[in-house]
Parts: structure tokens; sequence; C-alpha cells
């Protein structure tokens, strides 16, 4: 197992292709940090960047997809990334699919490049023996069907964790943003018995940045969790500011 997914870890999402964003979040203490391709304008040179200024600072870099695409996901790990977080995988053959987009020959059938990941040729065999035990597939849980399939999903072999979209999971129980449902938590649940059944860690993406929730979501087992996002943060810590002086202006 990944070290990363060897305890609690804490990561957050980016979804503003600013470089020293990147650098302030990295430094803040992640332990992981996901660039998000699937709902932003962040462009393959931009994502490059920003994975490479989150490794040089120590903290794994990973990045959502836009979609399970083998195409996109080979170039992702060429550029240095040390794994996906892979959108709405709701069947075994999806995850199989993740997994061989990611993993070369005979675990996978990524096509073999000299990128950034492989030093440009440098250090090709170091990282090909890297990327076997030590790049991460991660799914995305975020669809009833998922749920539904989830045990066959968990088991297949090179899928290290999951994490919940709570907002598309959610929507897709006819209860968009009703994270209080009989419907959903009902369904976060089934995820935490299935995911420790079989022995894969997994967490949930905690979309507003409220601590009281974080440590909600820990005590209810979640260990690979996603906390706020830089657009979310910027948003709440600006509003708040200018809440505790409202009247004062007027």
């Amino acid at each position: 197992m990944h070290y990363l997914l060897q305890k609690l870890s804490i990561g957050s999402w980016i979804q503003l292709g600013y470089p020293p964003i990147a650098e302030i979040m990295a430094s803040a203490g992640f332990d992981w940090l996901a660039i998000d391709l699937e709902h932003s304008t962040i462009s393959l040179r931009d994502a490059e960047e920003l994975i490479r200024i989150i490794d040089l600072k120590g903290v794994v870099p990973l990045v959502r997809i836009a979609s399970n695409n083998a195409e996109q996901i080979k170039r992702i790990m060429d550029a240095g990334a040390h794994g996906v977080i892979v959108p709405m995988v709701n069947s075994q053959d999806e995850a199989e699919a993740a997994v061989s987009a990611v993993k070369y020959p005979p675990e996978g059938k990524r096509s073999i490049g000299l990128a950034r990941a492989q030093g440009y040729g440098v250090r090709f065999e170091e990282y090909f023996e890297w990327q076997r035990d030590h790049s991460l597939v991660v799914v995305q849980i975020e669809h009833i069907k998922a749920v539904e399939n989830l045990e066959s999903i968990l088991s297949v072999p090179g899928i290290d964790a999951y994490i919940v979209g709570p907002y598309d999971l959610s929507g897709s129980l006819g209860r968009p943003g009703q994270f209080d449902s009989k419907e959903y938590v009902e369904s976060i649940r089934h995820i935490v018995s299935v995911s420790r059944k079989l022995g894969v860690p997994g967490g949930i993406h905690i979309v507003e940045p409220d601590t009281t929730q974080l440590l909600q979501r820990i005590e209810e087992g979640h260990r690979f969790i996603a906390y706020g996002m830089d657009t979310r943060m910027l948003d709440i810590m600006c509003r708040t500011g200018l809440e505790s002086i409202h009247g004062l202006r007027e």
C-alpha cells in the first residue's frame, strides 16, 4: 500500500491554475493536492507547472482528470503526476480501464514516453519500477450505480483508494446537495462498510472548508479526505472578513 494511504491523509483541491496558489497550499501542510481538470479551465501545460511546484514542495501531486480517458491520463502521468483521481467510475470495467491507463505493461496498457516523469529519459528505469507500486489510482464514487457496484469496483487490482463526490452522489439520488437525506446517509454508510471489508482506504470531498465537518468525517471512518478547495477558501475568507464589519461602513 502507498505510504500516503497507510494513515489518515488530508488533501485539497486546486481549480485556479495560478502557480503561487499551488505553492501556498503546498506549504500549508496538506499531504496531497489534486489539480482539477474536470471543473476548471486549467490546461495540460498549466497542470504540469502546478505538478512541478507541488512535487518540489514535498507534497504528493494528484490530478483529477476530466474523464476516464486513457490519452489524458497518459499525458498527465508523463507530466509528473503521482496519480489520478478518476471521476464517475460506476463499474468494474471502468475501474479496470483507469488502472490500465496509469500502469505500463504488463499490469496495464499505458504507452511509454520520455517526459518529465521519466527525467526526460535519464530516470526511465527508475520510473518504470516506481510506477508499478507507487502510482496512485483513486476512483470517485459519485453515483448510485457506483454504490451498487462498489464491491466489484474496489476489488479491481490496482485501485488504491476511493473518494466520494458528494454533490454528484446526492444528485444521482434525486437529492442534490441534501447531505442529511436518508438516502445519502445510507449510501455513505454502505460505502464505508464495504471499504472496510475490502481494506481499501477512502474518504470524501468536504467542499466547504468546515473543521467541525472534517472531524465528523474522520470519526465516521474516512481516511483519505479532500478538505475544501482554493476557490471556496478564498470566497469564504473574503465574506467572513467583510461580515465581521457589517454595518460599520453605512
